[in-house]
């Protein structure tokens, strides 16, 4: 056996990834571009060449640039949303440290219009696939403010769960008092906060 075949036959064959990792990857390099280029830039063809793969692949995943950019909102929501929850999970914080963190960080998320979650979404602007999907994201946040505050509270699943659901539409619409500079930042977390803990003082 030649010096060239022994090479050849000992080379590792890369593994081939799995649907669930592929999707992954994809959505891994569309967040890329977005970061890197624009969200104009994200096209299936362009994710296809920056991701090393043919069209099709990108296609048996996402029919189209909406289906595409839909998921990725979607997941970019999730993911911030997940790392927020584990992180007041595994450090624990008082009752006041807890709301000031919610409340400041929920506002700093709804008012930034410059990362790409924001980038995504002005990319959806006007279609109808965004108002379903931000609904949905909506509900989840409301499912992160109930995880977050039930140690903290008395009472009922339930009724904090529809306590929370009021938490969120205020914080969205201080959020848009902030953008429109009706609010600053330290006045919008504040009135936050307050209305976070008239919440957990019920």
């Amino acid at each position: 056996m030649s010096k060239e075949e022994n090479v050849t036959l000992s080379k590792p064959r890369a593994r081939r990834l799995s649907k669930a990792e592929r999707r992954q990857q994809l959505l891994d390099t569309a967040l890329l571009i977005v970061k890197e280029e624009n969200a104009d830039r994200l096209t299936l063809g362009h994710l296809a060449a920056r991701a090393g793969v043919s069209k099709p692949v990108v296609y048996d995943h996402f029919a189209t640039r909406s289906a595409l950019l839909i998921e990725l909102y979607r997941w970019i929501d999730m993911e911030r949303i997940r790392n927020f929850t584990e992180a007041m999970a595994t450090t624990p914080l008082s009752l006041p440290e807890t709301v000031q963190t919610l409340a400041s960080a929920y506002i700093h998320c709804a008012a930034d219009n410059t990362d790409e979650f924001h980038a995504v979404g002005a990319a959806l602007a006007g279609s109808e696939e965004k108002a379903a999907v931000f609904q949905e994201l909506l509900d989840n946040c409301v499912a992160m403010f109930v995880s977050v505050l039930t140690p903290h509270v008395n009472m009922s699943p339930r009724a904090l769960q529809q306590c929370c659901v009021g938490l969120v539409g205020a914080g969205e619409a201080l959020a848009v008092a902030l953008t429109r500079e009706r609010l600053n930042q330290s006045e919008a977390v504040t009135a936050f906060a307050l209305l976070i803990q008239g919440v957990t003082e019920a």
